[in-house]
Parts: C-alpha cells; sequence; structure tokens
C-alpha cells in the first residue's frame, strides 16, 4: 500500500493556519503525502474556526462540501477550534464525518489517520505526544512572509470571547525555541515574519520573561536574512512606551500598529472588560503618531454590543473620523455560549446592527481612501509578494498581509524589495513604478 495522502482546508485567522503548516509537517514526518486536490486526497481535512456565529456556519458549510465533493473511499476528518467546542455535538450532527479532534488532541491525529486509512509505513519515526505550538515547521516555499504564532490562549476576561474557553490560559514558547522557527523561516527563503498570538504584547508573562514581547523582538533582530518584523494583536493596555519606542526605532520591526480597541464608549467597554474610552485611545493613537508620524495604524470594533445605543455608535463614528486610523474591521456582536455577554440584555436586531456596520465601514473607507491618496508621489520600499496575472503585488509597511490593502509595481521578483513610487490609489490599493 502506497502512502496515503491528506488534503487540508484551514478556516480563520493566522494562529490557525500555522498550525494547519506544523500539522501538515507531523503528517510528512509520519509518512503521509500532501495531496495537490482535495479531489486526489485520501483523507480530508478541515481545520475548523469558532470565533464567532458566521465563522461556525463557514466551519460546517465547508465540512459538508469537502464531504460532498471528496472521492467516495476518501474519509473527512474534522479539527480546529469548532472541533475543540463542539467536538461530541459535531460528530452526532454530521454523521459524514470519520473523526473529529480538538485541540488538546493533535498528538492522536496521526494514529486517528492510521486507524482510518489501514496505513502501516514501514521504517517511519513514528513522534510522540507533540506540543505543536513549538514545533518548527516547513514554510510555504511560494510566499516570502510567514506567521510564527508566539504564544497560545490568552488570559483576558473580555465578556465576548470564548478564545479562553477554545484556547485555554495564555502559554507562551521558549524565546530559544521562537528563534529558531524563525531561523529556518529566513534560510528558506522567507524575508518577513509576522508575530501572532491572541495576546502578543503579553508574550513571556506566564514563563517569567521580564522584558517580554519587547526583549523578544531585539532577540529575533539580528537573525540572518530577516528583513521585517510585523507584530499583530496588540491589548491597548500592554501597549507600553518601551515597546512603542522598539517598534519605531528597530529598522528590523514594521511601524505597524495592529491595535485591538474594539469600541470608543466608555460604558460599552466597561461591559466588555476592556480597557480604554475615546479619549484614552485617542491619546494612544497621538503618542504612537508622535514617536512615528508615518506609523500605520489599524484596529477592529464590535458593532451591535449589547446596550450599543445610536450615541454610542456617533461616538465611534466621530473617533474615526477625527483618529484617522489607516485600517479599520467591523464584527457584529455574536453572543457566544458559555460567556458573560450572551447573557446580557439590550441586544440589537439584525437589521440595525447591518445599517450601523454599513455606515461605519463607509466613514473608514473614505478615511482609507484619504490616507492612501497621501501616499502618491512618495518613495516606498515594497517587498513583492507574488505575481497574479502577470502582475507584481507587494506590500509596505502599512501592509499587514492578506488583511490590507496591495501595492502593485512593475518590477522586482517574489522575495525581493524594491524602491517604488507611488503613482495611484485605487480605494485600498496603491500602484507603484520602480525607481533606482
Amino acid at each position: 500500500m502506497s502512502a496515503p495522502s491528506v488534503w487540508l482546508t484551514t478556516l480563520g485567522c493566522s494562529k490557525n493556519q500555522v498550525d494547519s503548516e506544523k500539522l501538515s509537517s507531523v503528517l510528512t514526518e509520519s509518512g503521509y503525502r500532501l495531496a495537490a486536490a482535495p479531489e486526489e486526497a485520501d483523507v480530508v481535512m478541515v481545520n475548523t474556526c469558532a470565533f464567532i456565529e458566521d465563522a461556525r456556519r463557514e466551519s460546517v458549510e465547508t465540512i459538508l462540501e469537502a464531504a460532498a465533493t471528496k472521492r467516495v473511499e476518501a474519509r473527512t476528518v474534522v479539527i480546529g477550534c469548532l472541533a475543540q467546542r463542539f467536538g461530541p455535538e459535531l460528530a452526532e450532527a454530521l454523521p459524514e464525518v470519520d473523526a473529529v479532534l480538538g485541540l488538546d488532541r493533535y498528538a492522536d491525529l496521526v494514529p486517528t489517520l492510521d486507524g482510518l486509512t489501514g496505513w502501516q509505513p514501514v521504517r517511519v519515526r513514528r513522534r510522540p505526544a507533540m506540543d505543536i505550538l513549538s514545533r518548527v515547521r516547513r514554510p510555504d516555499p511560494a510566499l516570502p512572509y510567514a506567521y510564527v504564532k508566539v504564544a497560545e490562549g490568552c488570559d483576558k476576561a473580555c465578556t465576548f470571547c470564548a478564545i479562553p474557553l477554545i484556547r485555554g490560559p495564555q502559554v507562551s514558547r521558549r524565546p530559544t525555541n521562537i528563534r529558531r522557527e524563525v531561523e529556518d523561516l529566513c534560510a528558506a527563503g522567507v524575508r518577513e515574519v509576522v508575530l501572532v498570538a491572541q495576546d502578543l504584547a503579553a508574550y513571556g508573562r506566564d514563563i517569567g520573561a521580564p522584558g517580554g514581547i519587547t526583549d523578544l523582538v531585539r532577540f529575533l533582530s539580528d537573525v540572518e536574512g530577516l528583513d521585517r518584523m510585523r507584530l499583530l494583536y496588540l491589548y491597548p493596555s500592554e501597549i507600553r512606551p518601551a515597546l512603542i519606542d522598539e517598534m519605531v526605532s528597530n529598522p528590523k520591526v514594521a511601524s505597524y500598529f495592529d491595535l485591538s480597541l474594539q469600541h470608543v464608549s466608555a460604558r460599552l467597554l466597561r461591559a466588555m472588560r476592556r480597557p480604554g474610552d475615546a479619549d484614552r485611545h485617542a491619546a494612544l493613537v497621538d503618542r504612537i503618531r508622535e514617536a512615528d508620524p508615518d506609523a500605520a495604524l489599524r484596529s477592529s470594533f464590535i458593532v451591535g454590543f449589547p446596550g450599543e445605543t445610536d450615541d454610542d455608535v456617533e461616538a465611534l463614528a466621530g473617533f474615526l473620523s477625527t483618529a484617522e486610523l489607516d485600517w479599520a474591521g467591523f464584527f457584529p456582536f455574536s453572543p457566544e455560549e458559555g460567556t458573560v455577554a450572551a447573557t446580557l440584555e439590550g441586544g440589537i436586531g439584525t437589521d440595525e446592527v447591518a445599517e450601523r456596520l454599513r455606515y461605519l465601514q463607509g466613514i473608514q473607507e473614505e478615511v482609507t481612501a484619504r490616507r492612501n491618496a497621501a501616499r502618491v508621489g512618495l518613495v516606498e520600499r515594497v517587498l513583492v509578494d507574488q505575481v497574479e496575472d502577470g502582475v507584481r503585488v507587494g506590500r509596505t509597511h502599512r501592509h499587514a498581509p492578506e488583511i490590507d490593502g496591495i501595492v502593485t509595481v512593475d518590477g522586482g521578483e517574489p522575495g525581493t524589495w524594491v524602491q517604488a513610487r507611488i503613482v495611484g490609489a485605487y480605494g485600498t490599493d496603491l500602484a507603484g513604478e520602480v525607481v533606482g
């Protein structure tokens, strides 16, 4: 019997993507092959997301689609956050699925697939129970950037968030383990490393690392081949002056601040068990821009949290207009089972939430377009990511992979840096001409 092949579809955030890459490495080390297409696979796996209702719905739809399109004799396996949170319910509700493994059962993945496929590898070393978080994995050779997860879980008590219920309390990796992964990635051609965690700015607290994320950034800065680091998901009260100074002064760090603000209403933020208000959020934005006027800022906001009034929406709209964040995402409140917010009164109707989302998104789109237009005429350093339909696509320090806009350029190969004069701005995207 030849080695079975596996196709893995990943949903959700970049942290899930890292898990999938590491699991793929485990499977290949255990003798499995990675299929070129789901229709060719002996096992079709879906790494699911369960963050909000829309994500759960997409996960179930993807599972059903995978089960319907696979080969008749192929097996369907569900892993990830939805499997962790609702494993027994999934197994009962979806007879199309052959196995459901949550995050705490990843050590059973290979034995489970062996049982499903009848695979009995010869001379392949079996790995013991594995620490997925600390495993080093193979990078995607097609892309010059990679996500590196430096911690798992979260210790915050936000009333709307189910992440602690799914991923547990924060567990930080050792700095030397992280550095080894970054070294391997850069040796394989990665030029930008994106550090991610559920609560990135609190990195190291659980392992007694006194310098936390700031010291980690310094420790990684001299890795050979590393040209740029980016930090995603920064809890606002964890952003200390030392971190701001490091991010704007370290030439290896993108001056890009992903601020998890969530709202500006002090009353709603208290109900969310989140820090801040409009004035404190504005002060944080001002401190960052005082340190670096060219810093890029992104945030995310919940719309329709229980008790949100029209005045709260207008306050958020005013903040967006005056703070002029480069990027912002807006998400409808989702009552997550087991969270405090799911029990709160004052829910907002879905039609009203949709209208508020459109209103706030419209304001931010104008702000983003205006800030992009201000880049026209400037010369920017661009990392070329890939060529799509003959067009070279890249990013400056203002563009995080997959969530922000892009820069199209007329020169440079994937994985290389070019200096480009920005000649056009089109909503979220820019166009540049290579100079020099």
